[in-house]
Order: structure tokens, then sequence, then C-alpha cells
């Protein structure tokens, strides 16, 4: 999975000669990241950077990196309250984007990039994918604001237990977010 991410990220650095005719950016972005179905933590921030290279006039390629702070949360077991630390996620990867150029463009994306879960002390290194819709605005050619909505689902590893001599895996499992954020970018060169 590392290989996949490094080669995607590579070829985006590579392909600056080809970048030159389409456009390559950089941004940054905030927002609210909110668990789904999982009720074992608290909505929290995200924030990060982003460097879409457009590669072909439809296809933009944009290596990402985000950093997310979740709350805690309050949770009843039988007639006993406790709160459970939220954990903080860092991410990096790469988005595949099919975007329009012009003033207002509606684009879908998807990507794929490696996440570190940590809380109380430990830390678990993830698989994260991500799908959703997003809406940019160019106000000058350069200047671009951006509001996207995704699903984010990180691949957690098998956890396994042993029993003497018996080890016992619980599979993997995903943590799933939708996450809202509003973002600005810059066009460095080439086209908008």
């Amino acid at each position: 999975m590392r290989r996949l991410i490094a080669l995607v990220l590579a070829c985006a650095c590579v392909s600056v000669a080809p970048a030159r005719s389409g456009g390559i950016a950089l941004g940054a972005f905030g927002g609210m990241s909110y668990p789904v179905i999982q009720n074992d933590t608290g909505n929290g921030t995200l924030y990060g950077v982003r460097a879409p290279v457009s590669v072909v006039p439809l296809l933009t390629v944009e290596p990402y990196w985000a950093s997310s702070r979740l709350g805690d949360k309050q949770l009843t077991l039988g007639s006993v309250s406790y709160t459970r630390s939220g954990f903080d996620e860092t991410a990096y990867g790469a988005n595949v984007i099919l975007a329009t150029g012009g003033p207002l463009s509606f684009y879908p994306f998807a990507g794929i990039g490696q996440a570190t879960l940590k809380s109380g002390g430990a830390s678990q290194a993830c698989t994260t994918y991500d799908v959703g819709f997003g809406l940019g605005v160019h106000v000058i050619p350069m200047l671009a604001f951006h509001v996207r909505g995704e699903l984010q689902a990180v691949a957690v590893k098998p956890a396994t237990r042993k029993f003497g001599s018996v080890t016992i895996s619980d599979g993997q499992t995903t943590r799933k977010f939708a996450c809202v954020t509003a973002g600005v970018s810059y066009s460095l060169f080439g086209l908008p």
C-alpha cells in the first residue's frame, strides 16, 4: 500500500512538464469531521494542505496532508458513565479529481492514503479511502475557493488476542467519517 501511495505521489511530482500545460496549485483547507456509525468518539476539527496537479484538462491528481482532532465522547455502559478520549488522525495520500475548467466547477473525487490514529499514547497506521464532491469558484484566474463534502473510511488493521496457544483475530474493521471542508487554492503556474 505504501508503495502505491509513493508511486502516485512520485508521478504527481514527476509530471511537472505535462502539468505546465494544465497547471499546478497549492491550497489550504479546514473544516469539520463527523463520525458515522461508530458512537465512541466526538466531532472534530480538520485541516490540511493540497497540491493539485492538472495532468490533462479533465484529470487532476491532488497529493494532500491532513490532520484531525476528534472530540471526547461521554458514554454509558449499564449504570456507569465514563468519558472516552477522542483521537488524533494524521493522513497523507492522493485524490483523483474529474473537473472541468471555468469560473465555476462541480467535481467528483476519490482517493487513497495512509493515516495514523493516536489516542492515549497508542498509535496505529491504517489505510484511508475517501470519495466526495466539491464545488470550486474562481474569483480571479489564479485564486479559487473550494467547498467539499466527503466520506472517509479508515481501514483499521485486525486486532488479535492470544489465549494460551490460540490466537483469535477480530478481523478488519473501518471507521467512517463525513467531512465538510472549505479552502482556498492559488495556481502557481499554468491555466487556472
